[in-house]
């Protein structure tokens, strides 16, 4: 090994090590920018490094760098735009399109390296290839499609048709049979075959898949990427990329898997297909009753004379960025002795975190965020249970089978004294069914925009409570 070759070993070895110390402080909000900095740090070093190995082997020609570098910056510029100016609402589309650009650009890394080698290619990069191919491919289909989904360009609801579990079963042999006859007799043909299949299967394993479920998909498709990433790394020889895809994959896997848990889905029917359309037997009829409507004054009532308030956020509170109104109603709450926490479903809003990032953004104390295990016991001892656009994780719809959240864990809203639901309208959430929570004889709706609604109810607060 050259002193240049040990260097830049080196250099990857440091790189790595940011990759992981930045995942480990993002473990604790309190010192997740930090971690997030210290990737970055990592990544602009593993970046210096590659450029370094470029112009040392004088591999690129003129036209080449030209192409490199316009790439980066239009790249740059893009990713600097979407992070500044997206709404956090649309936060989901943006990680989806992001898991769409590192799968496919994965992919494309495994393919020129194949195309390059030709005939020659040995087995063993040929097996790398081929899960690299195979993921990534899955992986830029599915998330167009799951960003599609999210954006409402392509219907929220499941797609589904006759057979579908059976196709894709049929896609996945293609696949796996075509890739394991690659590796005997490389052919770009093949290849090519196995590239369409995986787009293919992407495609038809997140079209049928529920719009409640979407935080799901999102965080496997996320670990897809990654995976997608280090057998990129294996095809080309970089362990520097092999380090940063194992841990986004490894991270992502065990995170689908939580949040699985917290819907009482199973990953393998993601993966099949159907998920997120209910059971298959009959639905139990909903208990009926009346919406009672309250105004402002009526609500700070029920707040100003609580000794114990939950709060819980959800999509409407994100929608209408309204996270500050909420944490100033919480602290007038406080000052006036009332006990004040957050109930935080594990899908609340439309990926992972959505709530944390959003009141952490408000400088909302941290331990006043419960998870959902922690904070259900608590709800039949709170005088009123605050709702903000939460629908399907609050809906007692869960409980019966035959809708197509039946199963799910929600939040145990109803066990409340009173029950404030501050909603624009009766409109379904992201799942589509009524909330029985709504005709509830506790639940009193709070008709209008969130952060309008918040307003109001901490102006009256304080006016009852001096």
């Amino acid at each position: 090994m050259s002193t240049f070759q040990w260097i830049i070993s080196l250099v990857y070895v440091l790189a790595a090590s940011c990759f992981v110390a930045g995942l480990h402080l993002m473990n604790n909000p309190a010192t997740a920018r930090r971690g997030n900095q210290v990737s970055v740090a990592g990544m602009i070093t593993a970046i210096a490094a590659t450029l370094a190995i470029i112009i040392q082997g004088d591999v690129i020609t003129i036209t080449g760098w030209i192409v490199l570098i316009a790439g980066a910056l239009i790249g740059g510029a893009a990713g600097l735009y979407s992070a500044r100016t997206v709404q956090m609402t649309a936060m989901p589309q943006l990680v989806s399109m992001f898991n769409a650009v590192g799968g496919g650009a994965a992919a494309l890394v495994g393919i020129h390296d194949y195309m390059r080698a030709g005939v020659s290619v040995s087995a063993t990069t040929s097996v790398t290839t081929l899960l690299d191919v195979i993921i990534g491919g899955v992986t830029f289909s599915g998330s167009l499609i799951a960003a599609g989904k999210l954006q409402g360009v392509i219907t929220s609801a499941p797609v589904s048709f006759p057979g579908a579990r059976l196709v894709n079963g049929l896609l996945a042999l293609i696949a796996v049979g075509f890739g394991a006859y690659l590796i005997a007799s490389p052919s770009a043909a093949l290849l090519a075959v196995v590239v369409v299949a995986a787009l293919i299967f992407g495609v038809s394993m997140v079209m049928p898949i529920g719009g409640a479920d979407m935080p799901v998909v999102i965080s496997l498709l996320n670990a897809f990427t990654g995976t997608a990433v280090a057998m990129a790394g294996f095809v080309i020889g970089n362990w520097a990329m092999i380090i940063a895809g194992a841990l986004v994959g490894a991270s992502g896997g065990i995170l689908t898997k939580l949040m699985a848990d917290a819907m009482n889905r199973s990953i393998r029917n993601i993966i099949v297909g159907g998920f997120g359309t209910g059971d298959n037997v009959a639905a139990v009829a909903g208990p009926g009753g009346d919406v009672k409507s309250i105004q402002a004054d009526d609500a700070a009532i029920q707040l100003a004379y609580a000794s114990k308030v939950i709060i819980v956020p959800g999509y409407g509170l994100a929608a209408a960025q309204a996270q500050h109104e909420v944490a100033a109603l919480a602290e007038v709450l406080e000052a006036h002795g009332i006990e004040v926490s957050y109930a935080i479903h594990p899908v609340a809003g439309r990926m992972p975190g959505h709530m944390n990032v959003l009141l952490a953004e408000a400088n909302v104390p941290y331990p006043l965020l419960k998870e959902m295990d922690e904070i259900n016991p608590e709800f039949a001892r709170a005088d009123v249970a605050l709702v903000i656009g939460a629908n399907d994780v609050t809906n007692p719809a869960a409980r019966r089978p035959g809708t197509a959240i039946s199963g799910m864990p929600i939040l145990d809203v109803d066990q409340a004294k009173s029950i404030i639901v501050i909603k624009r309208s009766m409109g379904h959430g992201y799942a589509g069914i009524d909330n029985e929570l709504y005709v509830d004889p506790k639940t009193s709706m709070y008709f209008a925009d969130a952060k309008k609604a918040l307003s109001e109810m901490t102006s009256a607060v304080k006016t009852l409570v001096g």
